[in-house]
């Protein structure tokens, strides 16, 4: 793993806890996960190979990411208050994204230690044609996850803004965290 991989990997590791305490829901809440997956795309992304069972891997990846993605959205905490609404990352979020990040992470440097052999006779056994094919699918997973989970969490923010009528109580809560 190059200096690069970890300082983006890491990053991306560290928007999740940065929500772990309550913030204010704004643009830099999209725009920074967004910036760091669309920078990884730039560098790695190259092609995605279609020869063998390259798209099933990939594919495979792209649903795990959405499913790991639109659950952490689910699983964080948004709420309208004082005309401005705040997200605080739950437990279940922040252990969704350390997992799909973490074992983008933990593949690289299993690979860069050993690994590779293992990766290799895997590829084969399964079609798997280039090693390409396992960076467009980790590459295009990491953008699923950042996509779905903002997708989600706008959706559900949505949601939220409907203040309740003066009189009665102006908060509005959309908790799903464990």
């Amino acid at each position: 793993m190059t200096t690069t991989d970890w300082i983006t990997d890491i990053a991306l590791l560290l928007v999740v806890f940065r929500q772990l305490r309550e913030g204010r829901l704004d643009l830099k809440t999209y725009l920074i996960p967004l910036g760091i997956v669309a920078f990884v795309a730039s560098q790695y992304l190259h092609d995605v190979p279609t020869a063998g069972n390259d798209l099933v891997l990939v594919g495979t990846l792209i649903a795990v990411g959405a499913v790991l993605g639109v659950a952490g959205g689910v699983y964080t905490r948004i709420r309208s208050a004082g005309g401005h609404l705040f997200i605080k990352a739950g437990v279940i979020s922040a252990v969704l994204w350390v997992l799909g990040m973490g074992a983008r992470m933990g593949f690289q440097v299993w690979t860069d230690h050993g690994g590779a052999d293992n990766v290799a006779r895997f590829s084969i056994t399964h079609h798997i044609t280039t090693d390409q094919a396992w960076v467009a699918a980790f590459v295009l997973m990491a953008l699923t996850e950042v996509i779905t989970r903002l997708a989600t969490i706008f959706v559900r923010s949505r949601m939220a803004v409907h203040v309740a009528p003066s009189g009665t109580r102006p908060a509005a809560v959309l908790d799903h965290t464990a």
